[in-house]
């Protein structure tokens, strides 16, 4: 970009604003100075905005559920990514993870820590990097919800896909019945959104 006396002499401003302008754009990420090269305007760093935006004490409740509800439909939506881009090496490192988790998940809530390794791995494996980034700045989101009772307690829980099942579809199922798998692991957190009434048929 032209150099602070041609912006300033450009826009008709003095070049402190013009400097404190160009500081303000360097501190979100949007331009930076390169030797022998000027100051350069570059792609901004998505993570890192949303890094200093996504802190769950200054966050109100709605916007909390609403970061939630964004995880569950990501979720969902990128089982096709994660099936076509598996490998050998990451079915072996998601059995190790559920190796100690029980073999069927009627009314069960998994330890959130537990949770996020597997689905952590889940995010890796979409190489996505993005989405991955989202996944670990949104995590104290996350925890908040589940930790102060956001999530309502009283839905009606039904058995779900656990983590040893979804292994098992990403080792010899479909595209098809991974998302659909997906979607039933994550039905009691669906339903403890919705009441029974408005939940969406399955």
């Amino acid at each position: 970009i032209p150099k602070e006396k041609e912006l300033a002499s450009f826009m008709g401003v003095s070049r402190t604003v013009i400097r404190e302008s160009l500081n303000r754009l360097k501190t979100m990420g949007l331009i930076e100075s390169r030797k022998h090269s000027g100051t350069i305007i570059r792609s901004p760093d998505l993570s890192a905005i949303l890094g200093k935006s996504l802190i769950p004490r200054i966050l109100d409740n709605k916007t909390l559920m609403d970061i939630f509800e964004i995880r569950l439909a990501l979720e969902v939506g990128m089982a096709d990514f994660i099936f076509s881009r598996k490998t050998g090496a990451d079915i072996e490192e998601l059995e190790e993870i559920v190796k100690i988790e029980p073999d069927h998940s009627d009314n069960i809530l998994f330890d959130v820590d537990h949770e996020m390794r597997f689905h952590g791995k889940l995010y890796r494996m979409t190489g996505n990097d993005t989405l991955e980034d989202f996944l670990n700045l949104s995590l104290p989101a996350f925890r908040h919800v589940y930790n102060t009772g956001l999530l309502k307690r009283n839905g009606k829980r039904k058995r779900y896909k656990s983590h040893k099942e979804l292994v098992a579809l990403l080792k010899s199922g479909t595209p098809d019945e991974f998302r659909e798998g997906m979607r039933r692991h994550l039905e009691n957190h669906f339903s403890r959104i919705f009441t029974e009434n408005n939940l969406p048929d399955q």
